[in-house]
């Protein structure tokens, strides 16, 4: 089963500030912010949410389908990302606007301050996923992920008329939805991805109880940072997956893509959702150790041992098998 993924494509400009933002912060003052950091790095970096989740699905031997559009300067970076496994042979190519930009400032308690300039992504909405589906062939699920709004919404309906279960990963973009289309975005996903900040503003934005979400989705997903993820589902008890340490963190950005791609691997092998969010965990603390959301190598040698070092010689001999043939 192959997984086509929605969502935004993007360059990644990441900048370190060595002191913390609430140092600067005058809490007096706050209706008339201007401030001004001064950084000591700048990294520039391919990302994009629905990229860096294809990358982490690619290195895993799933041969994702890129579902987004981009500018004219996306060739080197697409050729990265065929290499890594990614079919990108339906990315929507601008003839007039640049490859979506990811600006982000983090302090030195990992606190993260971006923006986020949609250029090309605007023209997501004219992709029809239908047609991509249709031509791809093998797509037993796809993965919504942060996109042009209107994108995200045609391709959840799309999912829906083609009968293929689909995740519900609106995160980012949360914050631009209406009541209306929060709702639409979520009602009869297979899958629910939030952060816990996010599953509190999915429950403003949508109007709905914390029960009344879960009534309308199968299962919701909560990563948890440093605590792991909280997995739930209408009428059972919730469960908690445990992180996977990092040896060290370099960078926050793109873990929870990360996390993503392993646990809709372990879902595409048919793994229980225990096992595929273990993966998924040990792909984020890989991720967390590399600069940039896909500064991290997936080899099998390196994604067994940390699921060996945190879930135990039981897991990592049930996703060992899925990951014989595949080379760094």
């Amino acid at each position: 089963m192959r997984v086509a993924v929605s969502g935004s494509i993007a360059t990644d400009h990441l900048m370190a500030f060595p002191g913390t933002f609430t140092e600067q912060l005058i809490p007096e003052k706050l209706d008339t912010i201007s401030l001004s950091f001064l950084v000591d790095d700048l990294e520039i970096r391919h990302g994009g949410v629905a990229a860096n989740i294809s990358y982490g699905l690619g290195s895993l031997g799933q041969a994702p389908v890129l579902v987004g559009a981009a500018g004219g300067d996306f060739g080197e970076y697409g050729v990265r990302l065929k290499e890594s496994g990614v079919d990108t042979d339906f990315v929507h190519i601008s003839s007039e606007r640049r490859t979506a930009r990811f600006v982000c400032l983090t302090d030195r308690e990992e606190n993260q301050i971006a923006s986020f300039y949609s250029g090309a992504m605007a023209e997501a909405r004219d992709i029809d996923l239908l047609q991509v589906v249709r031509r791809a062939g093998g797509i037993g699920a796809v993965l919504i992920s942060p996109n042009d709004p209107a994108a995200m919404l045609i391709h959840t309906e799309q999912s829906r008329s083609l009968g293929i279960p689909f995740a519900a990963d609106p995160s980012q973009q949360l914050a631009r939805l209406g009541h209306d289309e929060a709702r639409q975005l979520v009602t009869g996903a297979r899958w629910l991805f939030t952060n816990e900040y996010e599953a509190s503003l999915l429950q403003e934005r949508t109007g709905w109880s914390h029960a009344d979400v879960l009534s309308r989705v199968g299962v919701w997903l909560t990563t948890l940072g440093a605590a792991g993820v909280r997995m739930e589902a209408a009428g059972e008890a919730p469960r908690t997956v445990r992180a996977a340490t990092p040896r060290q963190i370099m960078d926050p950005t793109g873990a929870g893509d990360a996390f993503r791609a392993g646990f809709l691997a372990g879902v595409c092998w048919g793994e229980p959702l225990d096992l595929s969010a273990r993966l998924g965990c040990a792909l984020a603390s890989l991720a967390l150790e590399g600069l940039g959301a896909q500064g991290y190598t997936a080899d099998p040698a390196n994604v067994l041992r940390r699921v060996e070092d945190t879930y135990g010689p039981a897991s990592t001999r049930a996703v060992a098998p899925h990951l014989e043939g595949l080379t760094a």
